[in-house]
């Protein structure tokens, strides 16, 4: 099994770029980004109180470790770069790093913009880009971008039907409730053929794992879900050979939100996922630097 670590990636802790070259040297295997465009000021079910806490947090300066209000997001999620760029700076300086999102939040793309993004990223990276994709769940954020928060998943499907189109046709056309048009001439298209690989990050529901089998290569659930494992890839698999796919064509990678020991590592491994992807503090290299040297260890061991 391969470790990737996973950066909330803001303007106070590693550049993106720094931090590949650092993962990159002990040979942990790859740097995935999050993605928000933004968040919402107001959102739905906040009280008057949480707001004016909020206010003071999120103007806080990087060495302010005041909590946030119960139940309110952390403050990096207001600081979020954007992975494109991030990624791109990372692959400048990387030769072998695998380069992931985690996740996009497509419905809140053009498909035809972000296609472009993705096969550029793709040749820039000399075909490292690992595409990890999800519908979104703050319903502020989706409405900002036009996407019905009921129907995003609609929306997340035509983006990637689209964009299969854009990546694979010469002259593509695509015409769906949310996504149309005809007949457009996009370059460049994907190094990697037919298109970077594509892993949803959803949980282990029925309606979620279809959707693996019928969009993706690949699932990126959170790693909470170990102890369902078992069932969890056994239906995928049935859902996959009942589509006439092979179950090996669908691997499964894990996110994991917390600091997992070498033990909930092993466990991963014994369940069956190809990478484990461990979040690094949002903190600068004098605290990073050490994480990355302690799971460089556990990685060689896992190999």
């Amino acid at each position: 099994m391969d470790i990737g670590i996973f950066s909330l990636n803001t303007e106070y802790t590693m550049p993106a770029d720094e931090l590949a070259r650092e993962a990159e040297a002990r040979g942990l295997e790859s740097l995935w980004l999050p993605e928000h465009t933004h968040i919402p000021a107001v959102r739905e079910g906040m009280h008057e109180s949480q707001l004016q806490r909020m206010d003071s947090t999120i103007r806080a300066t990087p060495e302010d470790t005041s909590a946030l209000p119960e139940g309110e997001l952390p403050r990096e999620f207001f600081h979020m770069a954007d992975p494109f760029i991030g990624l791109a700076a990372a692959a400048a300086v990387t030769k072998t790093l695998k380069l992931g999102t985690a996740i996009s939040i497509v419905t809140q793309h053009d498909p035809i913009v972000q296609a472009k993004q993705i096969a550029s990223l793709d040749h820039i990276s000399n075909g490292r880009f690992i595409f990890g994709i999800g519908a979104g769940w703050l319903k502020e954020e989706m409405l900002n971008h036009g996407t019905p928060p009921k129907r995003r998943w609609k929306v997340l499907t035509e983006n990637i039907e689209a964009m299969k189109q854009i990546w694979t046709q010469e002259e593509a056309s695509y015409h769906g409730e949310f996504v149309n048009f005809d007949r457009i001439i996009s370059y460049p298209k994907p190094l990697t053929k037919p298109h970077p690989p594509i892993l949803l990050g959803c949980m282990k529901s029925a309606v979620g794992l279809q959707r693996v089998v019928d969009l993706c290569d690949g699932w990126l659930p959170e790693a909470e879900i170990l102890s369902d494992m078992a069932p969890a890839t056994a239906d995928l698999h049935e859902r996959a050979r009942a589509d006439g796919r092979d179950p090996g064509s669908i691997p499964i990678s894990f996110i994991c939100v917390d600091a997992p020991d070498k033990d909930k590592l092993e466990r991963c491994q014994a369940a069956g996922v190809v990478r484990t992807v461990v979040r690094v503090p949002t903190e600068g290299r004098d605290v990073i630097l050490p994480f990355l040297d302690e799971y460089a260890v556990i990685a060689e061991k896992l190999a």
